[in-house]
């Protein structure tokens, strides 16, 4: 069904597959750039059906840090060139209408915020000043002229937005809504603004013209809007003439994980299928869709019409293409959040795993003169080095050490979260098969066996190193690296204490504390049985068989983590228990315990094992053997540990210049 075309009002679309309004931060003053045709164009050629763009202000005091708008005239044209490259491939494309409402934040810019009532944001910590009257009237009139340039623009169709938290979301939820006007109170009545957009939306852009509205299946957020509430929205939205519903999950500032990689597959789904039991319309199903069998599955269920694949095709603009024809491996988004973090911290969105998001107009260049390459190391910085240079036409040999690809990545894959991780390795394997690198598994190069190789020239992709220094007095307990204990080493003990709160250790201590707890299996055979009441069973789900302690000389845990990912982190190591010492110091261990030094005080706690998480240092040592010898490069966490996107985009830019 994925490829099957389907239609919108009177709009056909050549499948079922949407890139849902994703924030990018490649506008300029509201305006479209060279940057944002490019990343479309790329995901139209990649075969996807519709494409919709924005989120786009509707009013100026929404534009700021990237972000795109139309609410002038003068955007039209810019509008109008990114409509046409993308229809040049047989895409549809739509845009998204924004106004954000209490989350804007214009106020670090002088600029007012505004919401139905002075409801302070968690995410900004700002409080809004509530809309008249009349200026909730001029906000329809914005979305209504923004609408009628969109189209003019040569958009296929507009939606408008009501999900997230944004200002229609923030008019239906209880929580953002307590005014006492015709706008608040009843259901009916906090409805009133949506379906008052949707009526000047409709009466600019004409009967004809298709509209879609991506809502919030709930809020997620207490005291807010439920999905009973959203199923009525709906219901009333499709008489008002709605031809197209996105769905996807709660606010931005909800406590619920959203599209991390603790989320299961399709997990939000069910909204969708709950939306689409009351309305007759095609209704798109969203968050943490990556792969083209959960697509086709949701289809076949009839959960949904459509779906959204957001995070996928930013990691490859060819998923569609790929999916459909099965003649290359598909990038799969693996969850870091790092394009994420990136929207918050409004810079221009990267991918960890695609070097050229963001450049897409960008060509990897044919080898000028063909040569015999030796990369030594088939981690993340390693593997993307051989497959780009095999690619250009260069012949490539890959060794490593181990007997399978991935280095240090498959640590990384480990901790709880992070299954998609290894979706990379997976692609990686089908690439360097496709590229011709010939690949050489459990070998350990030899500055000897390097040099009578006989390579044009050499890259060194050795990686780190954890430091092993102990740098308090340890006797009588067992000592683990967190390398060790992701590797699968035992644990001796009961009470485990991680020495480093940095990422790995956070990580670490989390994989250890959910050890013993109650399996998912195991979980849904008991709720559905009512072997235990449900609280008991959460309960259950939540107590492993470890007592783990973090032990952090900082204040601030995982410091060197993307701020998306990092505070789900923080949330999960609270919930199962982990004890958290900051800004504490070793002073000694023994079996008698732990010594601790915090501020003025010192305390002794229980040891059995120590994981020492203390971070890494450079294996450049092959490197450093090969000194003198011409075409030798260093990359990845050999050069300087770092992130994933750091190794790959680095060893990406390398190849193309090699």
């Amino acid at each position: 069904m994925l490829f099957e075309p389907i239609k919108i009002h009177n709009l056909t679309v050549k499948n079922r597959i949407v890139m849902p309004g994703f924030h990018l931060n490649y506008a300029q003053q509201g305006a479209i750039t060279d940057k944002l045709v490019n990343f479309y164009k790329a995901r139209a050629k990649g075969g996807a059906g519709l494409l919709m763009v924005g989120g786009a202000a509707v009013d100026p005091e929404g534009v700021f840090a990237g972000w795109i708008s139309i609410h002038d005239d003068s955007l039209i044209p810019g509008h109008k060139r990114l409509t046409d490259a993308v229809k040049a491939y047989g895409a549809r494309v739509g845009l998204q209408l924004l106004h954000q409402g209490r989350y804007s934040a214009g106020f670090t810019e002088g600029k007012e915020v505004v919401a139905p009532s002075a409801v302070a944001s968690r995410m900004t910590g700002h409080v809004p000043r509530e809309l008249t009257r009349a200026e909730i009237e001029k906000v329809i009139q914005d979305f209504g002229a923004a609408a009628k340039r969109a189209r003019e623009a040569g958009y296929d169709l507009v939606e408008i937005s009501s999900s997230a938290g944004y200002l229609i979301n923030q008019f239906l939820s209880p929580f953002t809504n307590q005014r006492q006007d015709e706008y608040g109170g009843s259901l009916q009545n906090r409805m009133r603004f949506g379906l008052e957009v949707l009526a000047e939306v409709r009466r600019q852009v004409g009967p004809d013209f298709p509209i879609s509205v991506r809502l919030g299946g709930q809020d997620y957020i207490k005291g807010g809007a439920s999905l009973e509430d959203v199923q009525a929205f709906a219901r009333e939205l499709e008489k008002a003439g709605v031809n197209l519903f996105n769905v996807t999950g709660g606010w931005h500032e909800t406590f619920i994980p959203q599209l991390n990689g603790e989320v299961p597959a399709a997990a939000f789904s069910y909204m969708a299928g709950k939306i689409k039991s009351q309305v007759k319309i095609p209704v798109v199903a969203s968050n943490r869709i990556a792969a083209p069998e959960i697509a086709e599955q949701l289809l076949l269920e009839g959960k949904a019409d459509m779906v959204s694949v957001a995070r996928g095709l930013v990691a490859d603009p060819e998923w569609p293409d790929k999916a459909q024809k099965g003649h290359k491996p598909i990038r799969k988004c693996i969850a870091c959040m790092l394009c994420l973090d990136q929207i918050f911290k409004r810079q221009p969105v990267i991918c960890s795993v695609n070097p050229l998001c963001g450049s897409d107009d960008e060509a990897v260049p044919a080898a000028a003169v063909k040569k015999r390459i030796l990369v030594v190391g088939a981690g993340p910085a390693g593997l993307e080095a051989a497959c780009t240079l095999a690619e250009r036409g260069h012949a490539v040999t890959l060794m490593e050490k181990q007997q399978e690809i991935g280095g240090q990545w498959r640590l990384a894959a480990v901790p709880p979260g992070k299954a998609d991780f290894m979706s990379l390795l997976d692609y990686y394997n089908q690439r360097l098969a496709a590229a011709g690198v010939e690949l050489i598994t459990g070998k350990t190069a030899t500055p000897e066996e390097i040099r009578a190789f006989g390579a044009d020239l050499i890259i060194i992709a050795s990686g780190a190193q954890p430091i092993e220094e102990v740098p308090f007095p340890c006797e009588g307990v067992q000592v683990l690296q967190a390398w060790e204990v992701l590797a699968g080493t035992p644990v001796k003990g009961d009470n485990i204490v991680i020495v480093g709160g940095g990422s790995v250790g956070c990580e670490t201590a989390l994989y250890l504390a959910q050890q013993g707890a109650l399996d998912a299996d195991t979980a849904k055979f008991m709720l559905i049985h009512e072997v235990e009441p449900a609280e008991e069973i959460r309960k259950l789900l939540l107590t492993g068989k470890y007592k783990v302690a973090i032990i952090e000389q900082q204040k601030n845990l995982a410091r060197d983590m993307n701020n998306a990912s990092r505070w789900l982190l923080m949330k999960d190591l609270n919930l199962f228990g982990v004890k958290i010492y900051n800004q504490a110091s070793v002073e000694s261990v023994s079996a008698s315990g732990m010594v601790l030094k915090q501020g003025d005080k010192s305390l002794t706690i229980k040891a059995d094992t120590v994981v020492l998480a203390l971070g890494a240092r450079s294996d450049n040592a092959l490197y450093e053997a090969l000194a003198g010898q011409p075409e030798v490069y260093l990359i990845g966490d050999a050069r300087s540990p770092g992130k994933v996107h750091e190794a790959i985009h680095a060893a990406f830019k390398l190849a193309c210049e090699l």
